[in-house]
């Protein structure tokens, strides 16, 4: 009896130690999604390619959905006239720097890195 027991308390401690729900996610691993951009997110301060992007089209045009690895997202629109980002929701306000092709995004304390392309601004007539 004093085995079984043992066994019994044995597979129970085996089982505590598989979950992992009560963990938080970790920042530094990709969140789910086939396309991953570069960004800081979560108190990170080095770019990682960890989060996922979703594109979305409609009337209004593109927007992207920039899921972070710890279940956080942020949306932006891209600009019709080729000119860049910016959120899609919310009261922040997005900094951003394009450079060789690159949009770097600061939004509240996190750091984005989208590849792009811009197009040139139309000739004034």
């Amino acid at each position: 009896m004093r085995g079984r027991r043992l066994l019994i308390l044995a597979a129970v401690v085996g089982l505590g130690g598989c979950s992992r729900e009560d963990e938080p996610p970790d920042p530094r691993q990709p969140a789910e999604g086939d396309e991953h951009i570069a960004c800081a997110v979560s108190g990170q301060t080095e770019l990682r390619p960890v989060c996922a992007v979703e594109r979305a089209r409609d009337d209004g045009g593109l927007t992207l959905t920039v899921r972070h690895p710890d279940g956080g997202f942020r949306r932006f629109d891209v600009l019709s006239d080729g000119s860049g980002l910016k959120v899609a929701d919310g009261a922040q306000i997005a900094v951003a720097r394009y450079d060789a092709g690159l949009a770097d995004l600061s939004v509240g304390g996190d750091r984005y890195r989208f590849p792009i392309t811009l197009k040139a601004p139309a000739p004034p007539q």
